[in-house]
């Protein structure tokens, strides 16, 4: 069960890759916990809250596929993070400005046009620059920076909607900041190494786009870790359903973002100890756990009577992705060949977007005809089938 532990130092490109996505994310997430208050003030039903969030995902998921693709084929991934993370960042203005449901979707769905670009090249990158024995706390490290962006940015909201009197308008301008610094930090601090697989010089010549040819040499366990990270998103649907169960219960709308920050502070503190056990111990242990913690949430956030349940439910809700983000991550670059790692994370979040934007749907249509309870109940009990596959699946095949 306990492997060695390698004594070998995190590649400072990793702290620079973590610092690069803690200041993206800082700028993202002060506008995404405003979005519940914003939807709210505009009048957007639950159903179309529903697709707006799953669309946006699933945006990202897709374009990663194309995104990894290129970043294989070119044999480059920096200068794909540098467009990714740049189109972020000037799309930030369109949410102050948004008077409409309609605006805020096309700003959402730009948003994550940029995520998808950057984050297939950015993850295979870290792979590229980290050694195989330490890949879980690399990715567990990285996943820590990125969640603690996720928490500033909602505390920042908070701060600036009590300090500007809940003016939301005025408070999202403030997401241009970090998202400058961020773009400043990757352009002059993030280096790419001179040994990423060339996909147009190599022996095995990856395609521009994916081919039948490339999907079959990811392999068998590559396809079983996509599946396995399927399940984890059709058990759960958009953080955006946190805030507003907290709303629901009588949270004020100022402090809302209070929610995405405890989920990401638990998030943050978790990754990384997670990462270290994952190169320490098999990591089916930490899937299955965190499976069990996804139930656990569920339930809790169904039977909240009061926000102050909610939000015990919210820091569960993050133990969850502190025990499975990094570590999904850590077994795709494990699998994936190294001339298509690019290819595997676009694929693996193409699966991933798809199966959260079905589970946001159907969020948003529970929530708006059964409940908010049901959607929280139906949750749970995917989560519990899912979980029993899960361990059927342990005694079928090898892990490492």
């Amino acid at each position: 069960m306990f492997l060695p532990k390698a004594k070998v130092k995190i590649p400072t490109g990793i702290w620079a890759l973590g610092f690069v996505s803690l200041l993206m994310d800082a700028s993202s997430e002060l506008v995404h916990s405003l979005l519940p208050a914003l939807f709210l003030s505009l009048g957007v039903g639950m159903a179309t809250v529903g697709f707006i969030e799953g669309v946006a995902e699933a945006t990202a998921s897709i374009t990663k596929v194309f995104s990894g693709a290129l970043s294989d084929w070119l044999g480059k991934r920096k200068m794909l993070a540098v467009v990714g993370y740049g189109l972020a960042t000037i799309t930030k203005p369109l949410f102050p400005l948004a008077q409409s449901a309609e605006v805020l979707f096309i700003a959402r769905f730009i948003d994550r046009i940029g995520k998808g670009i950057r984050g297939a090249p950015r993850d295979a990158l870290i792979a590229d620059i980290t050694p195989p024995e330490i890949r879980g706390e690399a990715y567990g490290l990285r996943q820590s920076l990125d969640a603690a962006g996720a928490f500033i940015g909602p505390l920042l909201a908070i701060g600036l909607m009590a300090l500007l009197s809940d003016n939301i308008g005025l408070v999202l301008w403030f997401a241009l900041i970090p998202a400058l610094l961020c773009m400043a930090f990757l352009v002059f601090g993030v280096h790419e190494p001179d040994t990423i697989p060339a996909g147009k010089d190599a022996g095995h010549k990856p395609g521009l786009f994916l081919r039948i040819t490339e999907l079959t040499q990811m392999g068998g366990s590559f396809w079983f870790i996509t599946s396995i990270g399927a399940l984890f998103a059709m058990a759960r649907f958009s953080a955006a359903f946190l805030a507003l169960r907290a709303m629901d219960l009588g949270l004020p709308i100022g402090l809302s973002p209070f929610v995405l920050v405890l989920m990401s502070v638990v998030f943050s503190l978790s990754s990384y100890p997670v990462g270290l056990l994952a190169d320490r111990i098999e990591r089916r242990y930490l899937l299955a756990l965190g499976f069990a913690t996804l139930i656990l949430a569920q339930l809790l956030l169904a039977k909240a009577t009061g926000y102050l349940l909610v939000m015990v439910g919210v820091a569960v809700w993050g133990v969850h992705l502190g025990l499975t983000q990094g570590v999904l991550s850590a077994l795709v670059a494990d699998c994936a060949p190294d001339h298509l790692r690019g290819s595997a994370f676009g694929v693996f979040n193409l699966v991933n977007g798809i199966a959260l934007l079905f589970a946001s749907l159907v969020a948003g249509i529970l929530w708006q005809t059964l409940g908010a309870a049901t959607t929280f109940y139906a949750g749970a009990a995917f989560a519990g089938i899912a979980l029993l596959l899960l361990l059927h699946l342990f005694h079928s095949r090898h892990w490492t």
